[in-house]
């Protein structure tokens, strides 16, 4: 499970260190994809495969379901880490993610996310902001 905060820096040539915590779950390798509000997913690859499995059952018939299979898939690239725990990000999911040199490791569950400190700030504080009511709103999901 990835869970906590992490700041870290991207070097010149696009590589980004990966906490401990988070490459012990990785085991080496990951995919990294566009994600959601303007952030990058990482996941390990047997949460990658489910994910797949999942995504294989979306209806074709369905204009967003396409849409989105195409834009998650358009992306995604699988990462292997160096000997300092290191992972490449390609320039396309760097510009995506709007990430130039600061940036934010964030666990979330299975799977992690990357940020640019700027848009990881902004969502922070509208969440912390909303807290309340987002947390009421939990209440439709069974939490």
């Amino acid at each position: 499970m990835f869970m906590g905060e992490y700041r870290h820096s991207i070097d010149t040539k696009g590589r980004l260190i990966i906490p401990a915590k988070f490459r012990e779950e990785l085991a080496g390798k990951c995919v990294l994809t566009r994600g959601l509000d303007g952030c990058l997913f990482g996941y390990p690859m047997d949460e990658w495969q489910l994910l797949e499995q999942k995504l294989q059952q979306l209806p074709l018939t369905k204009k967003d379901a396409r849409a989105f299979v195409r834009f998650f898939y358009s992306a995604a690239t699988e990462t292997e880490f160096d000997k300092q725990g290191r992972i490449n990000l390609p320039q396309s999911l760097l510009a995506h993610a709007g990430v130039e040199k600061k940036c934010v490791i964030v666990g979330v569950s299975n799977r992690f996310e990357i940020w640019s400190e700027e848009r990881w700030q902004d969502f922070s504080d509208e969440a912390e902001e909303n807290f309340d009511e987002i947390a009421e709103n939990m209440i439709d999901f069974g939490l």
